[in-house]
């Protein structure tokens, strides 16, 4: 308590929820918003201080003091920050995945070319297991957005449904290579209009997932800037 006390005897709120806030990671409105709300916890609790006669600054040091020390009250920001990275990408995904299997195969029905295109015997296996796939990501993406809205170990899902992500994409990447490489009629695939749009949709979507799921790992990978290992 004495190093803490003297580490703030001349520190100010602003100066305070600034340095609290260079030890954040997450995503910047929901960051924002927690630092407006202990900046203004802060204020409120200087300003009952200052009706009780403390000066300006005695007030705000006081209101620090009691506030707890940066190493102390960001875990449980960071906490916050990775729950809500964790909703954000989940929510993402429990749309965007099964839009993305419907999308394509509405496609494969209106493509005009689909109905003669000569495929070898194990295209049809190929595809259902993509199908599959993107109904587990996306199921399994709303359990984690439950999970995360009841607060329950915001870190270890967070981080998991990053690992899902990446896990996931490279085989999926494969598959769909296959799929391609597969249809005799994949150029003309290409050129179909549709087609070219729900294919640049879907490298679109691909990229922003996995920006999301490096963000997850990179919230919940570790605490506070300063503070030591994520504890699970």
């Amino acid at each position: 308590m004495e190093t803490f006390t003297s580490a703030i005897a001349t520190e100010t709120v602003d100066g305070y929820v600034a340095r609290l806030g260079r030890t954040l990671h997450g995503p910047g409105r929901l960051k924002r918003d927690l630092l407006a709300e202990a900046r203004d916890s802060l204020l409120d609790a200087a300003e009952a201080h200052r009706a009780g006669g403390l000066g300006r600054d005695r007030a705000e040091r006081l209101a620090i003091e009691e506030f707890g020390p940066v190493e102390v009250v960001a875990p449980g920001y960071q906490e916050e920050l990775a729950a809500g990275q964790g909703r954000r990408t989940a929510a993402f995904l429990f749309v965007t995945v099964p839009l993305t299997a419907l999308m394509w195969s509405v496609i494969w029905q209106i493509f005009p070319a689909a109905e003669t295109a000569v495929k070898p015997g194990w295209f049809g296996v190929v595809a259902v297991t993509v199908d599959y796939m993107q109904l587990v990501t996306g199921l399994l993406s709303g359990l984690v957005l439950y999970g995360l809205r009841r607060g329950r170990r915001p870190r270890v899902l967070t981080r998991s449904l990053g690992f899902l992500v990446l896990g996931q994409m490279p085989v999926m990447g494969v598959l769909c290579a296959a799929l391609i490489w597969g249809s005799q009629n994949a150029a003309n695939a290409a050129a179909y209009p549709p087609g070219a749009v729900a294919t640049f949709l879907s490298l679109g979507l691909w990229g922003w997932q996995l920006w999301c799921a490096g963000r997850c790992l990179a919230v919940s990978a570790k605490g506070p800037a300063g503070t030591g290992p994520a504890r699970y």
